[in-house]
Order: C-alpha cells, then structure tokens, then sequence
C-alpha cells in the first residue's frame, strides 16, 4: 500500500488526490469492492513487487447526486518474475458532501438460506487496529467526531476489506482444504460499529462457487461476494 507523507495527506486522511487517484473533485471516498484473480501461490516470505493503473474512471448520475466511479488494477509479481500472481482490481466511489435531506439508501433483504454464519460485533479497538494494519489513514474508520459531524455518518464505518476479509475467513473455517481462485465482492450498503454485524455463506450445487454475503443487526444485505475454487 502507498504511504504518503502526513504532509500529502487530505482532510479525510488518505493521500490528496492529483497524485496517483486522479483530481476528483467530490469529497466523499468509499471502496465500493474488489475483484481477486489468484493465479499462483504467493507463500509468507516471498518478496513480491505491485504495479498499479487507473483502469477506467466513469461519472454517473445517483439518488443523492454526481457519483464518480475510478477502477484500479493492481498486479502482484514475486520479486524477478514476469508472470502475474495475483490480479486485483479496486473500485473506489466519490459522492458529494452529506445533507440533511440525504435519505438513506433502499435496503435489500439478506438471502435466509445461509449454511454458515459468524456474528461479530465491531468496536474502535479492531477498526483503528485493521486501519493501521492496512496503512489506512481514512479517519471515516476512527474519527467518529469526523465521521459524524462532517461526513454525516452515525457511527464509524467498518472497513468493506475488513468484511471481506471475514467472508473469506468464514470460508477458510468451513472448507479448511479449498483453494480459492477467485473472490468477487461488492458494498451494498455501510456497516457502522453501532450494531453487530453478521457473515455468512452456502456453497452453491456446482461444488465450485460459494456464495458469500454479510448483513447488518436488522438483516439487511451489506456486502455480496462469491468465490469460486479450484
């Protein structure tokens, strides 16, 4: 992950825009998802290099106003290989500022036929220790005065990798031997650190595909994402 200088950091604690991210001029960032392709093993000590794009930018019209959409590609290499490890592509979102005349997002159901579920309750001890884990200065994930009070939130956000991060750990307990060859997950709607919050999956008859999804504390569909093993 980059680590810009604290003097390069914006008011919302990731790097100022203009340098890598292009010069969005919306304030609001959220990761929106990733797509995982896994084409080799990468072991714990390998030395490995990333080289990053901008894959595509695209500006839309939404609910609450302008949105701008900035894909990213990230490929992983072993230090001295040609052939890509590991393929990722990163969506991130701009939105406007909050109002007060924001309404929330329509919720989606859960699906109910989970084969497996965790319930985790969030608190500021995991998120602060995941951000700083992660390198992730995004102070939406720390700050509550900032969450809050400037971008109209009404608790801390739990980090969408974090989740994600969770699905495939439920994963990982359930199917100890499977190898993964792809993971495809996808924010639906914010997690905050008000309220527990569950992850759950059902492998799907193929043998092959697993459904993976997280819900809020009222059942609603937060996070969508499927792996696929090999």
């Amino acid at each position: 992950r980059p680590r810009p200088r604290q003097s390069e950091s914006g008011s919302d604690g990731h790097a100022r825009r203009g340098g890598f991210l292009p010069p969005v001029p919306l304030p609001r960032r959220m990761w929106a998802g990733s797509q995982f392709e896994f084409h080799s093993p990468l072991r714990v000590g390998d030395a490995l290099t990333r080289t990053s794009t901008i894959h595509d930018v695209t500006e839309k019209s939404g609910r609450t106003g302008p949105l701008v959409f900035v894909k990213v590609r990230h490929e992983i290499r072993r230090a001295g290989e040609t052939d890509v490890a590991l393929t990722e592509f990163h969506d991130i979102v701009y939105r406007e500022a909050a109002t007060p005349q924001d309404a929330p997002p329509e919720p989606q159901p859960a699906p109910a036929d989970a084969a497996w579920e965790t319930r985790w309750v969030p608190d500021d001890v995991l998120l602060f220790r995941y951000s700083a884990l992660t390198f992730n200065g995004h102070r939406i994930h720390y700050d509550r005065r900032y969450v809050t009070g400037v971008e109209g939130y009404p608790g801390l956000i739990v980090h969408g990798p974090l989740i994600a991060t969770l699905l495939l750990n439920l994963l990982r307990h359930r199917l100890p031997e499977a190898e993964v060859a792809s993971f495809r997950f996808k924010a639906v709607r914010p997690t905050f650190d008000i309220n527990p919050f569950s992850v759950c999956g059902t492998p799907l008859a193929d043998g092959k595909t697993v459904h993976l999804w997280a819900k809020d504390h009222d059942g609603w569909l937060t996070m969508d994402a499927t792996a696929v093993l090999t």
